[in-house]
Parts: C-alpha cells; sequence; structure tokens
C-alpha cells in the first residue's frame, strides 16, 4: 500500500480534485440508511483521524460531506454510513458495488485521542452520531490498552433505526468495555432500556478528573447531555462533541459552515465543551 501523501504529491493532486473511490461493499442497513465499504484508487490509505469526513462526489452530479465510520487502523479500504434524506443522497443509494465515486479529504478536527491517551472515556451516540463514534469506537478497541475504563451509551428513536446492532452483540461481550443502549419508543421484540439517552448517564460511574465524555448525535440532544456531564463534575475541556454543519467545500473557502467567525470544516467538527461555550449564536444555545 502507497502512503497517501507521497502519492498525492506524485500525482499532484489539488485538494480540489477527487480520488477516484470504489465502492467494495454496499448494502441497506436500516430502511432509510445505507453501509458503503470504498477503496481508494491504487488502495492508498485515506489517513483519516476518528471524527473526521470526507467530501463524497458523483461524477458529474453533485458532492456533499460524509462522516468516516471506520477507524484509521482498518486498512485499504473506509466505510461511510448514508441516511437518504435528499436528492444527493437519494442518488447515492442506487450506487452499488463496482461504482466509482470521488474522494475528498479527509477534512476537519477529528476526536482528541492522543490527549484521551490514558484517560477513561464515556462515549454518549444519538441516532446517526454512532457513525463517526464507530471510528472511534474502532479506534479504541485496536489500541485497547492506550486507555482507561470505556463506557459506550447510544440511544435510537426505535429499534429498527438502530445501527449496527450485530456489532452492538459483541461490545456487550466485551469485559473491558461497558456498553448499554435504550431507544425512545420500542416495539414488541425490543427487550431492552426504554427512555431518552440522558436516563442512562445517572448510572454511570467515573472519575471525572481522568474522563472524556464524547459526544455526538442530533443537536437537540447536546444540551440535555452535557448538563449531564457537567452534573458529573466532568470538565468543559473534556466534553468533546461534534458539530453537524452544511460544509460545501472542506477548505474553509466557501462560508458556509462558519459559526461567528469560526469556519467548522477547519476547525471542527470537534469541539470541547469550554471551545462551544464561546459561541453566543444558535450553536450555543442548542448545546448548553
Amino acid at each position: 500500500m502507497l502512503d497517501r501523501e507521497i502519492l498525492l504529491e506524485k500525482m499532484k493532486v489539488s485538494p480540489y480534485k477527487p480520488l477516484k473511490g470504489k465502492i467494495v461493499r454496499a448494502e441497506m442497513v436500516t430502511e432509510k440508511e445505507k453501509f458503503f465499504r470504498i477503496e481508494l484508487e491504487e488502495k492508498i490509505a485515506l489517513g483519516h483521524e476518528p471524527g473526521q469526513f470526507v467530501m463524497v462526489s458523483i461524477f458529474g452530479f453533485a458532492e456533499a460531506p460524509i462522516s468516516i465510520a471506520s477507524s484509521p487502523t482498518d486498512k485499504g479500504y473506509f466505510d461511510l454510513v448514508v441516511r437518504n434524506v435528499g436528492v444527493f443522497t437519494n442518488k447515492l443509494h442506487t450506487l452499488e458495488k463496482g461504482d466509482e465515486v470521488g474522494i475528498r479529504g479527509p477534512f476537519g478536527k477529528g476526536f482528541p485521542v492522543d490527549n484521551m491517551f490514558g484517560f477513561d472515556i464515556v462515549i454518549v451516540g444519538g441516532g446517526l452520531g454512532i457513525v463517526p463514534l464507530r471510528s472511534l469506537i474502532h479506534y479504541i478497541m485496536h489500541n485497547r490498552n492506550d486507555f482507561g475504563n470505556v463506557q459506550i451509551l447510544l440511544g435510537c428513536k426505535t429499534p429498527k433505526e438502530m445501527l449496527f446492532r450485530d456489532e452492538q452483540k459483541e461490545w456487550m461481550k466485551r469485559a473491558e468495555i461497558k456498553f448499554n443502549c435504550t431507544v425512545d419508543r420500542a416495539d414488541p421484540d425490543w427487550k431492552g432500556n426504554v427512555g431518552l439517552i440522558t436516563t442512562l448517564i445517572p448510572g454511570v460511574d467515573l472519575n471525572p478528573s481522568r474522563t472524556y465524555g464524547i459526544v455526538v448525535g442530533p443537536p437537540v440532544m447536546y444540551k440535555f447531555v452535557i448538563v449531564k456531564l457537567l452534573e458529573k463534575e466532568i470538565p468543559d475541556h473534556q466534553i468533546i462533541v461534534s458539530l453537524e454543519r452544511r460544509m460545501k467545500c472542506g477548505l474553509g473557502k466557501c462560508g458556509h459552515c462558519q459559526i461567528e467567525g469560526v469556519y467548522v470544516c477547519q476547525s471542527g467538527p470537534v469541539f470541547n465543551y469550554a471551545q462551544l461555550k464561546r459561541f453566543k449564536g444558535e450553536c450555543h444555545e442548542k448545546a448548553i
């Protein structure tokens, strides 16, 4: 496998020019979400950090930002999960194994895994938030000795919308990881917790000074989850969130993702709560 930086220098690829990616696996995983596994041309490594995103294009059609769902420790490919919510994602859902897409990136600031070395980790995910969190979870599991206690809390509206159900079963079997999940509304076959994700946090036992809380989910969730983590006395700079913004270029040029002069595609999408508190507009109001 060729090193990405060496190949890009060799090819003189502009950050504006996508590399070709081949879909090697494609399958619907819920009624709305489709899973894609992609190999870049010449099987070069994407070179991403957990929490980053790529710009995915359908040649001659359009481009959109998609969170990376796999760990950089997964060599030779990377995973995406796409919800069908509009014109571009509907078109993307028509693609199958063997089709090509354009890939630019990775872009943005990922989770601060180097700062988290030796710390306990509490991961709180809601809905599609599990997609970028899966990248972090796989990374932690691959480097398990580099981290302390790991607790994973997941929430979803209904059981049928829960992603990576088979993987969750494996996480539950691992003695060194505590896993719990809940749904807002159960169906007749659901045997687990029913209630909002915040109902799981009071039962978490942690040492706040040595714990990072990682939160990814719909914006409305952040306000209530962050309050619960603050009640656990986790320091502001150790509460980490990933913001959903409408990226257009990934390079801090177009301005679509700005929050009060901050380009989320460059300075984020991952921020700590101490940084987030400095935003005074809509983003801040949703997260406190």
